[in-house]
């Protein structure tokens, strides 16, 4: 960050850039998130947690990894896993080497639902996103992403 009291103020194309870039992940997010729903019944949050497990082997993760890898805070996963394990999609399971750590643990549920869900996702996200990009945008929105997102891992507190 600046340093204290001095405000690096966006430039006009920074402001243009990052409004935009603001913009398009709330817009692509709601429309996908609203697609999931009424097509699939599976909630955005629901989804992103059922990828995850889907690809960790066992189909299983520590509470605190699978939190760290969504962004969300203890109390919401904590909530989020509970709602899921009552439809039947996860379970929790302790971590026996470390009573106080625990696993979420997808279920045949939950397997059977992100795997009902994914192709019509897939479609959609080709659909409102990928069918308008060039491979050598696609190769540059790629580089970009993984730079800030190992900078944002570095930085993680």
């Amino acid at each position: 960050m600046g340093e204290q009291g001095a405000v690096r103020w966006l430039t006009a194309d920074e402001q243009r850039a990052w409004r935009g870039f603001v913009r398009l992940h709330e817009r692509l997010g709601g429309r996908l998130g609203r697609m999931l729903q009424s097509e699939s019944n599976v909630s955005p949050a629901d989804f992103a947690v059922l990828v995850n497990l889907t690809d960790v082997p066992d189909g299983r993760q520590r509470y605190q990894d699978l939190a760290r890898a969504l962004e969300w805070e203890k109390s919401r996963m904590s909530h989020h896993i509970a709602r899921m394990a009552g439809r039947g999609m996860v379970v929790r399971e302790e971590c026996p080497e470390d009573g106080r750590g625990a696993f979420v643990v997808i279920t045949d549920v939950g397997r059977a639902a992100v795997e009902a869900a994914a192709p019509r996702h897939v479609e959609a996200v080709r659909e409102l996103f990928m069918d308008h990009v060039t491979p050598a945008e696609l190769r540059v929105l790629t580089e970009i992403s993984e730079r800030v997102i190992g900078k944002l891992d570095e930085t993680r507190s």
